[in-house]
Parts: structure tokens; sequence; C-alpha cells
């Protein structure tokens, strides 16, 4: 195992700065996720880790070897791409066992490294077939073992669910978290998925336009965003924000008149944004510490065992979405109700950075 440093690594194309400079370590036998929009730089920064892409400037180490200049077949990665990237004409078997044979390994042990990765993934009664008698899922587990039996210090994976269906990605999450168990390699995950992202990393790191905008796990990145960005990104649906301004009428939210109450305690400054997850949003109004305000239903989008209510407050200044236990009777659309959120589920941000208001600030 070995950690992965990035060391003031930028990349341009011609005059396009696509990732500005950055500084990252990933830690040994971590399981670490890129995660960001398409064209944020996330597979860039994969590939210059791989050695495919250069740096434009600063030096990338996989341990305690810088390997920057390094071709990618020096640097003890392997790498697993969206395509799968099989070979057509070599059975499964063969797939597995061809990177071993380039190395020049002897044939039984070959066959011993083939066996051991094929039980691993329950691929051993596939052994003879060819990829196109494959299904997706399956041939991604090939392209997972052909990577695995070089046994690297490090597993670079390019958003290889994406093209697998829905039950097919919830099946291949669980096999990569159990392979990662078992393996106790570090691992860097590409991925657009936030579902992806919160459910196999142990750190996420969240990537626009080049910048990382926050490093945690799934919680922290999850409870507490960095900014409004990461608020709106994370989570499905994403944190309701609304402008929350405050004058000498008093405070509204989202352009409705909001009642805060006593012991409730709003950061300093007149223009600020308010955020709170779909989950911990009350239509009820509620009551005890927090802040509530009027909004009309405009729609219910019925998920099994939950519910999924959009709103919109008075004048239609901000959109905001609801979660709540399926009952009866349901919210009907066109009502106007209060909406409460609790002080301790509510994040702030200001309003013109983004960036995310601390408790300390607020102290």
């Amino acid at each position: 195992m070995a950690d992965v440093s990035l060391r003031r690594v930028s990349k341009s194309f011609g005059a396009t700065d696509v990732i500005p400079e950055l500084d990252l370590v990933i830690r040994s036998g971590e399981f670490t996720v890129l995660l960001g929009p398409s064209g944020c730089g996330k597979t860039t920064l994969l590939r210059m880790v791989a050695g495919l892409e250069d740096p434009t400037r600063g030096e990338i180490f996989i341990g305690d070897r810088a390997v920057t200049n390094l071709r990618p077949s020096e640097r003890d990665i392997a790498m697993v791409f969206q395509s799968y990237a099989l070979y057509p004409h070599l059975t499964v078997g063969e797939n597995l066992a061809f990177p071993l044979k380039v190395k020049g390994v002897p044939k039984p042990e070959r066959e011993q490294q083939m066996a051991r990765v094929s039980g691993m993934l329950g691929l051993s009664e596939l052994l003879d077939r060819k990829p196109r008698q494959l299904s997706g899922g399956q041939r991604q587990r090939v392209a997972l073992g052909r990577a695995m039996v070089r046994e690297p210090d490090v597993f670079l994976f390019d958003e290889p669910l994406s093209n697998l269906d829905a039950s097919m990605r919830e099946e291949m999450r669980s096999e990569l978290i159990r392979f990662h168990e078992q393996q106790k390699k570090t691992v860097i995950y590409v991925t657009h998925d936030q579902v992806e992202a919160m459910t196999m990393a142990q750190r996420i790191v969240i990537m626009r336009k080049g910048v990382i905008q926050q490093i945690g796990s799934a919680r922290d990145v999850y409870k507490t965003p960095a900014n409004t960005f990461v608020a709106r990104f994370i989570g499905s649906p994403g944190m309701n924000l609304l402008d929350l301004k405050r004058d000498g009428a008093g405070v509204t939210a989202g352009g409705a008149y909001a009642n805060v109450s006593s012991s409730c305690v709003l950061p300093a400054g007149s223009n600020l944004t308010l955020g709170c997850r779909p989950e911990d949003l009350r239509l009820d109004g509620g009551d005890g510490e927090g802040i509530s305000f009027p909004a009309t239903v405009v729609a219910l989008q019925p998920l099994g065992a939950s519910l999924l209510v959009d709103l919109e407050t008075a004048g239609g200044a901000a959109r905001l979405v609801a979660v709540t236990a399926w009952r009866e009777p349901m919210p009907q659309v066109g009502s106007t109700i209060t909406l409460f959120a609790p002080a301790n589920c509510i994040s702030f941000f200001d309003a013109t950075t983004g960036a995310r208001i601390s408790e300390k600030e607020m102290a």
C-alpha cells in the first residue's frame, strides 16, 4: 500500500486552466472518491496519477517515489475503465491472466493467481467464456479481476459503473466495497454519481471547475457542507437554500415573513443564505427552537414509504422540497402551510461568497 500525493499540481490545455494549482494526499489503504459534475477535472486528475496525462506543473508521488515523469507501466498502478477494455478474442481466464503473461510470470503462478481472483469475484464458472457471452456486471468483474491479479500499490477507477443498469450498479457497489475490505489497497475512484460516492467512500473529494471544494467523510459533506455548491450537489434532493434577510421590520425567508424563535441565534449580517435538508423540514409548523415561514404546496411525488413535497415560498421567491413519511391525508396541492426548520438542522452561508458560516463565527 502507498500514499498518493499531488503537490502543487496543475493542468492546462493551451490557455485553458483545467486544474488550477492544488495539493492532495490520498492516504495509504484508503478508498477515496473524486466527485463532481462533468468537466470539473476529476478524470484529468486521475489520468495524471495514472501517467496518461502529464501535469503542467507540480509533482506526483506514490509512496516515497516521485512518479511525475514515469511511464504508466512503471508506477505500480492498475486502472479500471468505464468501457471494460477487455480483449474480445480472449476468454475470461485469458483476460485475467494477460497482465501476468506480459510481465513474464510463469504459467503455474499465473494460473494460481487467476484461480484466486476468479474465486473471489465469482468468475470461476465463466473462465472459458468470451466477453460477448457475459452480462455487463460480469464484464466489469472481469475488468476488476484483471487489475487485481497484478497486486498493484494503487487502484484507479474511472466511472466503472456508468454503463450498468440501476440494479447492477447496486450489486457492483457491494462488490467494490467487499473488494476493498479484502485487499486494503489504496483506491482512487472517479464518479459524478453522488450515491456511489456516499455509499463507498471513506473520504470524498468534491471538485468544481478544477478546484477542491471540500474533503471529508460522507457524513461530513452531507451534514456540514463547506459551501452552497456542496450543499446543493450532495443529497437527492439537495439541500434547500433560501435567502434570509433582516431589516427593521423583521426577518424574511425566501421573501416570506419568518418567525424566529427567541433562542434561535442568527449569524451577524443582514444578507444570509439558510440551508436545511429536505428530510429536516417539518410541514406542521412545529415548535421549539427554529425558524418557521409560510409556503405553498406545488406538487407531490410519492416514493413508496416516503413523499416528496415540492413547495414555493410567498411570491415564488424560492422553491423547496420536503421529504416526509407517507401519511393520510396528504398535503393538498395549492394549499398554504407553515414550514418549520429546527435550529439544530439549519446551516447558514454567506450570501455573497457561498461559504459556510461556522458555529464559532456565530458565537
